[in-house]
């Protein structure tokens, strides 16, 4: 029950009982219910500022705890990356080595993706970079492994064909030691025997006595076997395979045709001096690739260790060639 309340009249010096109209009850209602609203809005907005609800709480939880995989995955993908390297320099200086094979260039190990909006859709989080970099991470080293497996899948090739590869690299000398009567001129800056001058000497130059045998230095076909270049006079040239190529220059008489297929070691022609020759001898190239190489790294099947060093500095000292 309301109580009733009663203000005293100073003029007439009595209580008077205080009547509140309905407006009155109103106004005053409001004005509680404003007062209430602003408090609560007050309250709402500090508690939501600065304050966690439960639900936001297990959510923040879980985006730190993602947060955290995330970076343990980064580092996880380094280490893989890192181990990723290793393999790829093992894959170019020994197992690519062995077979003489190329090593695969770093522009296409570590080539990019194509297209600026590639991770467009990763962009605008609160960890965007976080993801973005991982991502970036995964699709390099997704692709270096590709690239590595094609690189191992070549190399198991080449390992089916290493015993014909090395039959067929070049590994002897065209002329046996024995038969040798002065010490090859190198390969090289050699005086021109001419000219007498300065001219780069692709070959090495075997002295021997006219009619003495000329053997194939590794499996093949004789791809050329006449004197149509007038400078080697009668000629052998013989295709390996694998990018290999041996010519044998100056010839007396040629012991092979063209399309003969030929072993190591095998008669192909007699020392001569055919050609722009100034003595009987031949003139032997080993040419990988199309490019003419030193022939002295492909006489390792038949020499001693110590006759294979003897060869070397007899090659490399500087002194006139015989064509």
């Amino acid at each position: 029950m309301s109580k009733v309340k009663y203000k005293f009249n100073t003029k007439s010096l009595t209580y008077e009982k205080v009547e509140v109209t309905f407006k009155q009850r109103f106004y005053k209602f409001l004005s509680y219910l404003a007062t209430g609203s602003v408090f609560a809005a007050i309250t709402i907005f500090v508690a939501f500022t600065y304050f966690d609800s439960p639900k936001e709480k297990i959510q923040k939880r879980e985006i730190e705890n993602l947060r955290i995989q995330y970076e343990l995955l980064d580092k996880r993908m380094g280490q893989v990356s890192s181990i990723l390297q290793e393999m790829q320099e093992r894959d170019d200086n020994i197992y690519r080595a062995v077979f003489e094979a190329e090593p695969i260039p770093d522009n296409v190990r570590k080539a990019g993706f194509g297209g600026v909006d590639r991770y467009r859709e990763l962009m605008n989080y609160e960890n965007s970079d976080l993801i973005i970099e991982t991502t970036k991470q995964l699709d390099r080293i997704t692709k270096q492994l590709y690239i590595q497996s094609k690189s191992f899948d070549e190399i198991v090739n080449m390992a089916k064909n290493k015993e014909k590869l090395l039959t067929c690299i070049p590994a002897i000398q065209p002329i046996s030691n024995k038969n040798l009567k002065h010490p090859p001129a190198g390969f090289g800056w050699r005086t021109d025997p001419i000219y007498k001058t300065g001219e780069f000497h692709p070959g090495i130059d075997f002295t021997a006595n006219t009619g003495t045998e000329i053997y194939a230095t590794g499996d093949g076909i004789v791809e050329i076997a006449d004197d149509v270049m007038q400078g080697y006079g009668n000629h052998v040239v013989i295709n390996h395979g694998f990018g290999y190529k041996t010519l044998y220059g100056h010839m007396s008489k040629i012991k092979a045709h063209v399309g003969q297929k030929v072993k190591r070691g095998e008669l192909i022609g007699l020392v001569g001096s055919t050609g722009r020759s100034t003595g009987p001898h031949v003139h032997y190239e080993v040419i990988r690739n199309n490019e003419k190489v030193n022939p002295i790294n492909y006489f390792f099947n038949d020499l001693t260790p110590v006759e294979y060093q003897q060869l070397i500095e007899q090659a490399s000292r500087a002194s006139q060639s015989f064509d």
